[in-house]
């Protein structure tokens, strides 16, 4: 409901062609006197279609219908009254007495007009409403026999009423001056009635209802009831609209807005055109520029070309266009289909690694091995490489020596404490502060497709609330999916099957299952003490010589020197704690260089107790005087190592006691040993009685430091088997490996660590299970020289060359 008053009834408030007679405004007296006024009691019957007469009210009606226009001209002709009755359906053409209300208005004929347009235009004034009795004819237009309907008459000392009318006038009146379609004028009409009864008949009338409604109060005869109506009415119609004003206002208010932006920046884009390209324009020119240079697919082409489209429709004030930008530049600067040609010389490639690397044989053979498959085939799926071993062995540089020797760029990524898994897949670019994943950043950084991809640490990855990390990295390391892997940032796919992913790990405990299924591992192993001095003389000590400023010529460090420093100052499988010895030794000597201190460029093995202070004297071999004492070989994060088991029996009832902080497989093996030797008792000549008269206790020293594992299995039983027997274990002799209840030696892993520390600690003789046999022939044999190797596959074995037929003290 737009308007109140149709706005047919304002050409009467200024005058018909000039003619003020036709004001459609009555007094009360003139009203009195339509009243009394007798009519015929037989009417002609005008239909109105798609409007409702009221008394006293005067309304133009265009006619249009034969059968209307002859009873027209005819009624114009004689008295000019007429009866004045609304369609029931609207659309009929042809209407009925059926089709008719029954309550209608008796309307005098005002003035006849001819329109240009050849229709006729009746102005009629109601006078009284009626009731239609009875048809009389249909033909040549209906007529019918009538009866007047009474007005009530309102009591004027009503003081009710009077509220109502005057309410009914206000809200008109308030309408009327908030509603942008109708004219001013029309307040002068409603303040000039004075009539209650006219008033009301004339706003329902002129108000913005349907047909339905209008003749509803039509034929509603109790005033108060028809006031009430008017006055629900008027009541919604000044609701709705001050609903619809408010809502025009605030549309005004951001249209106004937006049109002064709008004007703005056109006035700003016209002075920078005056002075040269507006930077929008300048900025989508220079990304088609770039674009006619990229080798990306057809799909990435789309999706680039439809973004930067909304990019030049976009406001470049706004926050969303420089997310928009910065998502277009990536999409610019990753390197779609731009791959490095491989160098495929094996033999260059064997001398990078062996100039960047000593040691670390089957690993660099691997390496060669894929180089080898790529030069016969042109073209392969990258494979996924996992070096696992101790810190400080090299895994990490491998990487950058491969990248050197394919002629491929390197790009490390760390994954230690990433716990977060849009670092590797990205955040959705609709978020504030979105970038994409780690991955496509350092694809972009290499500005290549195909780099040499080290994932370090990969063992160290964290999980929160905001994902799982490592299951991101699944599609990422997995051959048969990375050609399509999924950043949510750029938001399709990109092909990474021809990145040499290589990651690296301490640990393979704490790598998931199916993450590590992807890779394959190699292990990395730890150096020997020859590996570590060439290292030491050929990389570290040059390296911290150029670092620290120095000349080759103001520093040297001989075998012996370097040795006394591997075992007494460090304590790892890598080398990195050697290389800050190596650093502190150069920086010691170039403290005496700047001061101008006199020195020998030799470091002697007494200047690096001045140097380095007191070194850890390294577990050496123990007397064999003492029966139940049994040196057995461990291997820890940071290399191999030596313990002794200790055992010792006293009088009791054939208890057992551990101690030495030992883990639940390392106890279980002192049991397993301990019942083996009580099933057993007659392989060395002891009595069932002698377990059940004794109480055990198995040590092992540094109780500080955690112990765990089955390989000191072999280790506990030869110890308790001295105790009990009190015969010696041979001299200089050392052991690993994991025992049953059926006296099998089982084997045992970190056997190049373990035989390192033995030979450290100058043991001359190991006891290994013979399955552990394979692991010994895959070291050098020149790290071997001086051990005497007993591979055994019983206890039985162990116990007859472990032990000596002479008795301890």
């Amino acid at each position: 409901m737009s308007e109140l008053f149709d706005l047919q009834f304002l050409d009467f408030t200024s005058g018909l062609e000039g003619e003020a007679e036709f004001i459609p405004l009555i007094s009360a007296e003139e009203e009195e006197s339509i009243n009394k006024q007798s009519y015929p009691e037989e009417l002609p019957i005008l239909p109105l279609r798609n409007n409702v007469l009221f008394p006293g009210v005067v309304i133009p009606i265009t006619v249009g219908r034969d059968k209307s226009i002859r009873l027209i001209q005819e009624a114009n002709k004689g008295n000019k009254i007429i009866g004045v009755v609304s369609q029931k359906n609207q659309e009929e053409e042809s209407p009925e007495f059926a089709d008719l209300h029954n309550i209608g208005t008796v309307a005098q004929i005002v003035r006849l007009l001819k329109m240009p347009d050849g229709s006729s235009t009746v102005i009629i004034q109601g006078k009284r409403r009626f009731e239609i009795v009875q048809p009389v004819q249909t033909e040549p237009y209906m007529a019918a026999k009538v009866r007047l309907i009474e007005e009530m008459k309102i009591d004027q000392k009503d003081k009710e009423m009077d509220v109502m009318f005057k309410t009914i006038k206000d809200l008109a009146l308030q309408i009327i001056r908030d509603s942008p379609n109708i004219p001013s004028e029309a307040a002068f009409a409603i303040g000039n009635i004075d009539s209650p009864t006219f008033l009301v008949n004339f706003i329902s009338s002129n108000m913005n209802a349907d047909v339905s409604k209008k003749q509803e109060m039509l034929e509603v005869l109790d005033v108060k009831k028809r006031v009430m109506m008017v006055l629900e009415h008027l009541t919604l119609e000044a609701q709705m609209l001050e609903m619809r004003n408010e809502i025009q206002s605030k549309v005004k208010r951001d249209i106004d807005r937006q049109q002064r932006e709008y004007f703005l920046h056109q006035q700003m884009r016209t002075i920078q055109d005056e002075l040269g390209d507006n930077p929008q324009t300048q900025d989508i020119r220079e990304f088609e520029e770039r674009a006619r240079l990229k080798k990306w697919s057809e799909e990435v082409e789309h999706i680039f070309y439809k973004e930067l489209d909304k990019l030049s429709r976009m406001n470049p004030q706004g926050a969303e266009y420089t997310v928009q930008m910065n998502y277009l530049d990536l999409l610019l600067d990753l390197p779609w289909g731009v791959y490095t040609k491989d160098k495929l010389d094996l033999k260059r490639a064997k001398r990078i690694l062996e100039r960047d690397h000593y040691g670390l044989e089957k690993v660099k053979e691997r390496i060669l091995e894929y180089l080898a498959v790529l030069k016969l085939k042109g073209n392969m799926k990258s494979p996924i490489l996992c070096f696992y071993g101790p810190p400080g062995v090299g895994k990490t540089s491998l990487g950058k020596s491969i990248a050197e020797a394919l002629g491929r760029k390197y790009v490390r990524m760390s994954l230690g404490g990433l716990h977060d898994e849009s670092e590797i897949r990205g955040h959705r670019k609709t978020y504030i502060g979105a970038m994409p994943g780690r991955i496509i950043q350092n694809i972009k950084k290499a500005e290549t497709s195909n780099p040499v991809f080290v994932l370090d640490e990969i063992d160290k990855l964290g999980r929160s609330n905001h994902g799982d990390p490592s299951s991101a990295l699944l599609e990422v390391l997995d051959p048969e999916q990375n050609k399509e892997f999924y950043d949510n940032y750029i938001e399709t796919e990109y092909d990474l099957s021809r990145v040499m992913f290589i990651a690296t790990a301490n640990s393979l405990a704490s790598i998931q299952g199916p993450l590590r299924d992807r890779m394959e591992i190699i292990e990395v192993n730890g150096y020997t003490i020859e590996e570590k001095i060439e290292i030491a003389k050929r990389h570290l000590l040059p390296k911290q010589i150029e670092e620290h400023g120095l000349k080759s010529s103001d520093i040297a460090l001989d075998k012996r020197t370097i040795e006394k420093i591997i075992e007494d100052y460090t304590s790892e499988s890598g080398v990195r704690g050697l290389n800050k010895v190596i650093a502190k030794i150069v920086r010691n000597r170039a403290r005496q260089i700047a001061m101008e201190e006199e020195f020998t460029a030799k470091v002697s093995i007494d200047d690096l107790f001045v140097i380095l202070g007191a070194g850890r004297e390294r577990s050496k071999y123990e007397t064999n005087e003492v029966a139940g004492v049994v040196t057995g070989l461990a291997w820890t994060s940071v290399g191999g190592d030596i313990l002794f088991i200790e055992s010792s029996i006293t009088q009791g009832k054939g208890r057992l006691t551990l101690t030495g902080n030992l883990g639940d497989v390392m106890k279980e093996s002192a049991v397993i040993a301990l019942e083996y030797l009580k099933a057993h008792s007659e392989i060395l000549g002891l009595e069932q009685k002698v377990f059940d008269e004794h109480n055990v206790h198995i040590h092992v020293p540094e109780g500080a430091t955690p112990k765990d594992g089955p390989s000191a299995g072999i280790t506990m039983l030869t110890s308790l088997a001295s105790i009990f027997t009190k015969r010696k274990v041979k001299k200089g002799i050392a052991m690993t490996g994991e025992i049953t209840l059926r006296g099998e030696v089982l084997p045992v892993g970190g056997i190049k660590e373990k035989i390192l520390a033995a030979k450290r600690a100058k043991i001359k003789e190991i006891i290994l299970c013979e399955k552990n046999r394979k692991d010994v022939e895959e070291i050098k044999q020149d790290y071997l020289k001086g051990l005497t190797f007993h591979y055994v596959k019983t206890m039985t074995e162990v116990l007859d060359i472990a032990l000596t037929k002479s008795k301890a003290k």
